[in-house]
């Protein structure tokens, strides 16, 4: 089976974006891959300025979600970034073979440098080669983003290939004292393994309520700009309800009605709808009867998922045990890529792992 690793942040609340552009596909992509699936609560960190006590409760959180939505510990390996040290490890040795260069040019840092200014973290700059550390310790075949993080998955792809350039192939099996390496691989190869982007046709980018030509997203300070997956069915009705409009008669997914083509593809991913099946239904109503059908779907959508996370929340010791059982599996995979990688480097072999 090929192998799917993917993760999201632990900050704020998992809203719609984040269920359907990643949380969504992990169910699909569980039954026919090997699934590793973490909270990548490193990445949370790089703003600075965090409130522990939120990292603790959102990373809690954000694991239950996955797990309600459909993510399955028979099927997937469900854990924590930080439960994983070789994340840490394989980021520091990366470092060393990423020109500064490559950093420095990625559109959200530039764009966040220049919120932050001079407050602006290293953590923040070297945030890309994290996530190449994701992506590259378990040799995933797929990656599921979001188009936004497609910029961050060819960095990746760039880093891999400049470090198989650098120390794999020839180089690799040369250097070592036997055809195989310390995880078992054999010497010769390509070290890291340059993965493949995966992006949902639909729903891979849900907008914003308060702007439709902006992603959903936590970042964001206006609470009003989206809908989380926990939210109450009054408070989605209020969010709906308010969102931005236009002041054109009926509905239509134009690429000039920003908004509206949004909310059409909140009910379309909700209902489970063509786009030609929303339309039949939708295009004749006015904003004042699209809301409230659109909160009715949404509300009925996340009301199983909700009814899930309460039920897990409540079970005790069980999340701790698929989080514990998941890093287990994860550290397995993990520190064999990790062996290599050192290997590859020269570093001296460990002959047991070092906690």
């Amino acid at each position: 089976m090929k192998r799917v690793l993917s993760g999201v942040q632990p900050t704020g609340s998992i809203h719609l974006g984040n269920y359907f552009g990643a949380i969504q596909n992990y169910v699909k992509l569980q039954d026919e891959h090997e699934a590793f699936y973490c909270v990548v609560d490193l990445h949370a960190i790089t703003a600075g300025g965090h409130s522990p006590k939120e990292l603790e409760e959102s990373t809690r959180k954000s694991a239950a979600i996955y797990l309600a939505a459909g993510v399955s510990p028979e099927k997937a390996s469900v854990f924590v970034q930080s439960h994983v040290a070789a994340h840490s490890e394989l980021c520091w040795l990366l470092n060393c073979v990423s020109p500064i260069g490559w950093l420095e040019k990625m559109i959200q840092f530039k764009e966040k440098a220049r919120k932050q200014g001079e407050d602006v973290s290293v953590g923040l700059l070297d945030y890309p080669v994290l996530m190449a550390a994701d992506i590259l310790l378990y040799n995933a075949d797929l990656v599921p983003v979001g188009e936004d993080q497609r910029q961050h998955l060819e960095l990746t792809r760039d880093i891999a290939g400049r470090f198989n350039n650098l120390y794999g192939g020839n180089k690799w099996k040369k250097r070592g004292k036997n055809e195989k390496s310390p995880s078992g691989r054999f010497r010769g190869k390509d070290v890291l393994i340059v993965p493949e982007a995966f992006t949902p046709k639909s729903g891979g980018r849900v907008m914003s309520l308060t702007d439709g030509s902006a992603k959903m997203s936590k970042s964001n300070p206006a609470e009003g700009s989206r809908i989380n997956v926990l939210d109450s069915p009054d408070v989605i009705a209020q969010k709906i309800k308010r969102c931005k409009t236009d002041a054109i008669e009926g509905m239509n997914y134009d690429d000039e009605r920003p908004e509206a083509k949004n909310l059409l593809t909140m009910y379309e991913l909700c209902t489970g709808m063509s786009r030609e099946e929303v339309l039949n239904e939708c295009a004749s109503m006015r904003w004042g009867e699209f809301k409230p059908a659109l909160t009715e779907v949404v509300v009925d959508h996340l009301k199983p998922i909700q009814e899930k996370y309460e039920e897990i929340m409540n079970e005790e010791g069980y999340l701790d045990s698929v989080l514990e059982q998941g890093a287990v599996r994860a550290n397995e995979v993990a520190e064999k890529t990790c062996a290599d990688v050192r290997d590859a480097m020269g570093f001296v072999h460990r002959k047991s792992r070092y906690m």
